[in-house]
């Protein structure tokens, strides 16, 4: 079989990558329908960026990060990660046994510090359990690898035989760096990995992320809700609804010039950075709810949504372009709209 290719600066891509969930009732498990969660997702990452994928919740955004760790078996496509030799290997395509030796090079940070670590484990375990499984390390060499980590990550050696019960989430998320990195990854899933903690402390673990990112040369899919954070990390910006990508493109680019009415209503939600600023940043009120993922809307996902659409909406499915260099859009009338970037919508 000939080995697949892609672009030498790109770390992992998904081609048409699906993932859908079976619906069933009754005794026999008899199978009624599915849940559309991730749509022929076409997605490339870059070796030493980070890409951010922003969306609802409800969008697939978690499933997709999922997905692509092989937490859930896609339903059909790609996943193409290129290894430290330059050769291309799909991981979709791999047997479990296959599949291990990749689990060290793609690692997550789970959202919840909180029930992400076991509560019967001293963070020696937590940490030292990677290494253990995957024999990196001697066992003697264990103990000082666990130390060299939590003091990357600023916590102290001391903490090494102490619970989890006994750190803030914040801590307790610097644990889930460690314990991500311990296996040295080349890219690094974060799902909405400072949504649980408190605000002041999201920018201590986002500065750590980004020192980490230079330190180990990582490379980084950032999924998460919050746009504000998303600008703050994320070199591009993919969003998505309903499984489906509808934009992506450079961070600043995508920020000041939005080519798809859902990421313009997304960016009118942004908080103002300054409260007492007289010019409040105008909101846009999406009308209706999410659409369902088990019944998804003929032609685009988003039109029983969108104040600019049109029949041809109806009809004809968008297909995901390139509109310019590195920007890409999934609507018919993309060329056509004059949508208002993250200033136009008010102070920032």
């Amino acid at each position: 079989m000939k080995e697949p290719t892609m672009r030498p600066d790109v770390i992992l891509e998904t081609r048409k990558l699906s993932k859908e969930f079976p619906i069933t009732t009754g005794a026999w498990g008899k199978q009624v329908g599915e849940v559309k969660a991730v749509t022929d997702v076409d997605l490339q990452i870059k070796q030493g960026q980070t890409v951010g994928l922003v969306g609802e919740s409800g969008c697939g955004k978690s499933t997709l990060g999922r997905t692509i760790l092989r937490a859930y078996e896609p339903t059909s496509g790609q996943i193409l990660f290129r290894e430290t030799d330059g050769s291309v290997v799909d991981l979709a395509g791999l047997s479990e046994k296959q599949l291990k030796p990749y689990r060290r090079s793609i690692r997550m940070v789970f959202q919840d510090p909180f029930s992400s670590l076991n509560p019967r484990m001293t963070l020696a375990d937590i940490i030292g359990e990677p290494l253990r499984v995957n024999t990196v390390v001697p066992e003697a060499a264990i103990e000082g690898k666990v130390v060299e980590l939590l003091t990357k990550v600023g916590l102290r050696p001391e903490y090494l035989h102490r619970y989890p019960n006994a750190f803030s989430g914040g801590e307790r998320q610097r644990v889930g760096l460690a314990r991500a990195l311990a296996l040295d990854p080349r890219l690094v899933v974060a799902d909405e990995a400072v949504s649980a903690l408190d605000v002041s402390v999201r920018a201590q673990i986002l500065n750590l992320m980004k020192d980490l990112q230079e330190e180990e040369d990582l490379t980084y899919l950032f999924i998460s809700h919050d746009l504000g954070m998303v600008e703050y990390m994320a070199d591009e910006v993919v969003v998505m609804y309903v499984g489906h990508i509808v934009e992506s493109g450079p961070t600043e680019e995508l920020y000041d010039r939005p080519l798809h009415p859902y990421t313009e209503a997304l960016l009118s939600a942004v908080p103002n950075p300054d409260p007492s600023a007289a010019d409040r940043r105008e909101r846009i009120v999406l009308k209706g709810e999410v659409a369902d993922p088990t019944n998804v809307p003929s032609g685009c996902p988003f039109r029983t949504r969108c104040a600019y659409a049109q029949d041809k909406c109806t009809s004809d499915v968008p297909e995901l372009r390139e509109v310019s260099s590195g920007r890409r859009v999934a609507c018919h009338f993309a060329e056509e709209l004059d949508l208002r970037g993250l200033s136009e919508l008010g102070a920032a």
